[in-house]
């Protein structure tokens, strides 16, 4: 009975990187199957296939049925964004976090909710409105709906003490995201939120996820004048 080492997919993934990096394998290359690298690497295929699945998922390479897999003939560069814990964010960058709720609220979605989550009929939503601080500044104004279908038992977290930031973060994953990033000028409550003048010009980041079809979170994020938002990959 063969053994296989149980190599993370992730390391995989890094080895098929740097060998198409490398220039081992070019633009338009085929790659060798996926049975063969598993066992180059004494590996399980599955962990192979997770591995060109994110290769593909950032434009590396493309994969096709009985066509094999090949790297992409324009390999395209895409930047990986995973949704941060606000808390975690302020305090990486030093500060100390700080969470006020506004207000929270059961109502029917409005029609912009419902177009931003392909949604059709009415839906009872809970409505979140949450401001995050460092070192006791605003930081960043949250204005979120969640769906109550497919996240009924957020009406049991106390959003006083825990945002639905960090609690969906860490209780809901996603199968899809759709992220936005605009420039809007601060208006009245916005320069009273974020300490902003009016006019200004901020950052809004609007992110909405679903599960396997079915909506979770749909959320504006206002920031203050001067953030920076870092992504590597």
């Amino acid at each position: 009975m063969k053994i296989t080492n149980r190599l993370s997919w992730k390391y995989v993934r890094d080895e098929i990187h740097h060998e198409i990096l490398s220039g081992r394998y070019g633009p338009g290359d085929r790659l060798p199957r996926d049975a063969d690298i598993a066992d180059q690497l004494n590996c399980a295929r599955s962990t192979v296939q997770r591995a060109m699945q994110d290769l593909s998922d950032i434009g590396l390479v493309e994969r096709r049925r009985k066509g094999g897999t090949r790297v992409h003939p324009e390999p395209v560069t895409r930047a990986t964004l995973d949704i941060p814990i606000t808390r975690h964010e302020v305090e990486k960058k030093g500060g100390r976090y700080g969470y006020q709720l506004i207000m929270q609220e059961e109502m029917s979605a409005t029609r912009t909710v419902l177009a931003a989550f392909e949604l059709t009929s009415p839906v009872s939503m809970l409505r979140i409105e949450a401001l995050h601080l460092s070192d006791n500044r605003p930081y960043m104004l949250e204005d979120r709906w969640v769906c109550l279908d497919t996240v009924p038992e957020i009406r049991d977290v106390d959003l006083k003490i825990q945002s639905a930031n960090e609690w969906l973060v860490l209780n809901r994953p996603y199968s899809r995201c759709d992220l936005r990033f605009y420039a809007i000028s601060a208006d009245q409550k916005m320069s009273e939120m974020l300490g902003a003048k009016i006019g200004d010009a901020l950052l809004l980041i609007e992110r909405s996820t679903w599960i396997d079809g079915a909506p979770i979170t749909t959320v504006k994020t206002i920031t203050t004048p001067g953030y920076q938002l870092l992504t590597s990959s």
